[in-house]
């Protein structure tokens, strides 16, 4: 991978090597809902150095022995299938998990502490869209990708789908994506970056841990649709649509 410049386009940079998630983390960067701009009018908008940002970048780059995941050489149909039952699986598990210390917390702590009532509420917003955002992904979106995969190995044509193009679906879960996205923001946010108070018991702690571990894995589970399979996915239906025409 070369090294990144103030042009480089923050998706790709994650797409390519993973690892570099973190680093945009650390300067509050979001590299998925907002992963297709570059770096310098990134650092420009919210005022960042941007030579210390590419300096931690490429030392992460350029670390020996990169073994950061190559989501890119993965084919769609592969792609898919890890989304759907890592990250997928994953947000099934944890939110009545959450959920259930939400309620506890609320109910020893809310009124001390109010914002707990507003975390709760953002996140079962979030709960109950997630799960039919990724229902739609699973029935209508990832058998559609699925199936231009085989098409393009076969040399046949897909059955027409009745939503058009990938690209209309595509740009429905992206704007959800984008919904999802700004309301971590708002999580993280009442919660002071999931600091728990000084004085927290443990339930405190364990519930601000899980909302963070939450978003972390949402971060990679939006990347790897928005920058990998989704613009994988309107290749090949356009290389298809070309090869047929």
């Amino acid at each position: 991978m070369s090294n990144a410049t103030k042009k480089s386009i923050i998706g790709e940079i994650v797409a390519t090597d993973y690892r570099t998630a973190a680093v945009f983390g650390t300067f509050g960067i979001d590299f998925c809902c907002k992963g297709n701009k570059s770096i310098g009018d990134v650092c420009e908008a919210k005022n960042i150095d941007s030579n210390v940002l590419i300096e931690r970048l490429n030392a992460v780059i350029n670390l020996p022995e990169n073994k950061a995941v190559d989501y890119q050489a993965w084919h769609i149909d592969l792609l898919a299938d890890y989304i759907e039952k890592n990250h997928h699986r994953y947000v099934q598990e944890k939110i009545p998990i959450i959920n259930q210390y939400l309620d506890k917390l609320c109910s020893v702590h809310g009124l001390k502490n109010p914002e707990l009532f507003a975390i709760r509420e953002q996140f079962n917003h979030a709960a109950t869209e997630l799960l039919a955002h990724m229902k739609k992904e699973e029935m209508v979106l990832f058998p559609f990708i699925r199936q231009l995969f085989v098409a393009q190995t076969t040399h046949q044509t897909p059955t027409t789908p009745h939503f058009g193009t990938v690209q209309n679906p595509v740009q429905m879960m992206m704007h959800e994506h984008d919904i999802e996205g700004e309301r971590f923001r708002t999580i993280a946010q009442l919660s002071n970056n999931y600091t728990p108070p000084a004085d927290a018991c443990n339930t405190y702690k364990v519930t601000y841990a899980l909302l963070k571990e939450f978003e972390t894995d949402l971060h990679l589970h939006i990347h790897l649709e928005n920058n990998i399979l989704f613009p994988k996915a309107i290749a090949m239906e356009d290389a298809i649509v070309e090869i047929m025409s």
